[in-house]
C-alpha cells in the first residue's frame, strides 16, 4: 500500500467515527451550567492536547471505566485562534467494549453561545463495532509529544513547501493510531490530500514518519 493510500485510508476511517449525527449534552461536573458569553481570550488562552484530554478523560472514565481513546482534534472558537499547536477548543473520540459504543467529548477553555460551553460536554452514544485495523486505541502512556512539540516537528518537516505555498493553511490536524504505524501518530495536513503536504509525526519519538 503506498504512503497517499495508507494516509486516505487512516483519515477516512477517522471521518467516519465523527460523522454519525451527534446531540451535545450540557456540560457535566467542570463545565458551566449555562453558557456565558465568550471570555476574553487574555483572560484565558488555547491549551495542548494533553491538557485537554485529561479533563475530557475524568468525565469519560466516569461514563465507564475501559474507556478507549481513539482520536483528539482541534477546533475552531470565535474570538481565540488556534496557534502552534493548541486550541481553545479540543474534541476527543472515546469508546467502550462493554457498551459496543463512542462519545465525543469537548473540552472548551471559554464558552461561546449558543452551542458552545465552558468545560466539558458530551455527546450522546453511538453504536460501535470495535477497533479495527485503522482506528486502534490510543494509550496516553505511549503519547510523550504533545500537540504543541509535534506541531513543531511537523512545521519544520514542511517549512519549505510552506514557503512556496504562503496560502495553504492547516486544513487537518489530529492524534490517531492504526496499525500502520509503530506508535499513536500526530497527523498535519496543509492544502488538501490530492496536491497539499502531509506530516505524520510519531507521538513517542517526536519524529516525522511520512511526508507528502
Amino acid at each position: 500500500m503506498t504512503k497517499t493510500c495508507l494516509a486516505s485510508a487512516l483519515m477516512l476511517a477517522l471521518f467516519l467515527l465523527s460523522s454519525c449525527s451527534q446531540t451535545t449534552q450540557p456540560p457535566a461536573a467542570g463545565g458551566d451550567s449555562a453558557a456565558k458569553p465568550a471570555e476574553s481570550s487574555a483572560a484565558v488562552a488555547p491549551v495542548t492536547a494533553k491538557t485537554a484530554y485529561w479533563e475530557m478523560y475524568k468525565l469519560a472514565y466516569k461514563w465507564t471505566p475501559d474507556i478507549l481513546a481513539l482520536k483528539l482534534e482541534p477546533k475552531e472558537m470565535p474570538g481565540f485562534s488556534n496557534d502552534g499547536g493548541k486550541a481553545a477548543i479540543w474534541e476527543g473520540t472515546f469508546a467502550s467494549p462493554s457498551q459496543h459504543s463512542f462519545r465525543t467529548f469537548t473540552y472548551a477553555i471559554a464558552a461561546h453561545p449558543p452551542d458552545i460551553y465552558k468545560g466539558v460536554t458530551v455527546a450522546d452514544s453511538i453504536p460501535w463495532r470495535g477497533v479495527t485495523a485503522e482506528v486502534m486505541p490510543i494509550r496516553m502512556a505511549d503519547v510523550s509529544i504533545d500537540s504543541d512539540a509535534a506541531y513543531s516537528a511537523a512545521t519544520a518537516d514542511a517549512a519549505e513547501w510552506l514557503k512556496k505555498n504562503p496560502s495553504k493553511k492547516l486544513t487537518s490536524f489530529q492524534l490517531g493510531n492504526g496499525n500502520a504505524f509503530p506508535a499513536p501518530v500526530w497527523y498535519f495536513l496543509w492544502g488538501d490530500q490530492k496536491s497539499g503536504y502531509a506530516a505524520f509525526v510519531n507521538a513517542t519519538t517526536g519524529k516525522v514518519l511520512r511526508k507528502k
